[in-house]
């Protein structure tokens, strides 16, 4: 994978989620925590993957392949924008901020959150 600490990252992200979220786990149980741990690797794997072949499209039809998935099986659309956040938050506390392969893996998480709202207003609409 990249140079970038993914084990780290993901371990981050996904105590962040379940401390915010503590009914996740009363939900999903501890399966569910292992789904959320495996599927932030997935993300971390498709931000490499995206930026390896520097097109955008590969994350952003990730996310809306993941929230038709993850929405069909109980989740929200707004906890897949939330993981997406916390990633960018884990990468912001990265030595590396800086670097250009993190500041790509940024603004390809904020161009999917910004599709997956879209997608929140027009199921409400």
């Amino acid at each position: 994978m990249s140079s970038l600490p993914v084990n780290k990252i993901v371990e981050r992200v996904t105590e962040k989620i379940y401390e915010l979220e503590p009914s996740l786990l009363e939900k999903f149980g501890e399966r569910g925590k292992e789904r959320c741990h495996e599927d932030n690797h997935y993300h971390m794997k498709y931000l490499e993957t995206t930026y390896k072949l520097d097109n955008l499209k590969i994350f952003t039809d990730y996310a809306l392949w993941l929230n038709n998935l993850l929405t069909s099986r109980g989740m929200k659309t707004q906890h897949i924008i939330d993981n997406f956040n916390f990633i960018q938050e884990a990468l912001f506390e990265l030595d590396n901020y800086g670097d250009k392969q993190v500041q790509a893996y940024v603004t390809y998480l904020e161009e999917a959150n910004h599709i997956l709202k879209q997608q929140q207003l027009k199921k409400r609409g």
